[in-house]
């Protein structure tokens, strides 16, 4: 997982780069408006802290009344982990370090997480779509042939399977834990047994699934959430002089998001930079030196802030990389934690 990872991020670094003058790209990066940028920056960080809001109501059918500092702590250390570790540990690391905090079972966090990216895919597929119906958008031809179509194929099979599969769990929870149990058995009954407890501890966190007003909430948050992250790419896109208006940084926001989908080394390198230049460089028509400056300018920028405060949370909470790595096997532990601090 880690190789292709890392194979991915040289190719599709290697494929933005080809023919650029990476002299160009530098001076670009040079010239931006700091304040700006660092607006930008400051926005995007402050998203981390929306992601930890929306949280407390996908927790809710597991622990309602969950801390915003347990949550926040391990929103931080999950992205920090993603941009520092290899095989996209972040989500594990996450539903671990909750686990420590708070009295709620890693497998039930993990659950919420889920459920997460499912609200996620369906608000970044709409963030896909409905530009292509504004009288501003430049190129519907890209996304019906080539990088484009594959990537909004990929987009819906990403949403369609992640819906088909908790639409599965949530009208036949029984069939899919039988179904578990007796796959467990085959291996031995210890196996079964635990692998029984872990899916009922996974399946609570979904009954959001049946609760129209926490469904509708959580959405909402969903939608503030991406429309705020979007807000922070335009600041970041007029900081490099791209002024091709809001609704494209909105696009810009969901072709990323679905392309750092794909595995890459640490950091989301290659993806998130390929996704930028496709959506402002081939869409909307801007000069690859400025799209360019602006994925790593923006990306760079964005990386830091989270990756220290995720590392400042390491060491408060007396964690290390060796936990966060070796996390997915601790999501069966269910009465682990450690008091908030």
């Amino acid at each position: 997982m880690a190789l292709t990872g890392a194979l991915v991020t040289v190719l599709l670094l290697w494929w933005v780069l080809r023919g650029e003058s990476l002299t160009d790209i530098v001076a670009n990066i040079a010239q931006a408006d700091l304040w700006l940028l660092s607006a930008s920056i400051g926005v995007g960080t402050f998203g981390y802290f929306i992601r930890a809001l929306r949280w407390k109501i996908l927790l809710t059918p597991v622990k309602a009344d969950t801390g915003l500092r347990s949550r926040f702590a391990s929103v931080s250390i999950a992205f920090m982990a993603n941009n520092l570790l290899p095989a996209r540990v972040g989500d594990l690391a996450r539903a671990y370090t909750f686990s420590r905090l708070e009295p709620v079972s890693a497998s039930a966090a993990f659950g919420s997480l889920v459920v997460e990216r499912f609200m996620d895919g369906v608000v970044l597929l709409l963030f896909l779509i409905i530009p292509v119906y504004t009288s501003g958008f430049p190129s519907i031809e890209a996304l019906s042939e080539g990088w484009g179509a594959g990537l909004l194929r990929l987009a819906i099979l990403i949403v369609i399977v992640v819906t088909s599969v908790l639409c599965l769990i949530v009208v036949a929870p029984r069939l899919v834990i039988n179904i578990a149990g007796w796959c467990g058995q085959l291996l031995s009954p210890e196996i079964g047994a635990a692998s029984v407890k872990i899916l009922e501890s996974f399946i609570s966190s979904l009954k959001i699934m049946r609760d129209a007003r926490l469904l509708l909430l959580g959405f909402t948050w969903t939608l503030v959430f991406w429309t705020w992250h979007a807000l922070s790419f335009w600041l970041g896109m007029l900081a490099f002089g791209i002024d091709t208006g809001f609704v494209s940084a909105i696009f810009t926001a969901g072709v990323v998001a679905f392309a750092v989908a794909l595995p890459a080394a640490p950091g989301f390198f290659g993806t998130f930079h390929a996704g930028s230049d496709f959506a402002i460089g081939t869409v909307y028509g801007v000069d690859s030196a400025d799209s360019l400056a602006f994925a790593f300018g923006y990306h760079f920028g964005g990386w830091i802030p989270i990756t220290i405060i995720g590392l400042y949370y390491t060491w408060a909470l007396g964690l290390s990389f060796g936990q966060a790595r070796s996390s997915n096997s601790d999501t069966s532990r269910d009465e682990d934690f450690t008091e908030e601090h």
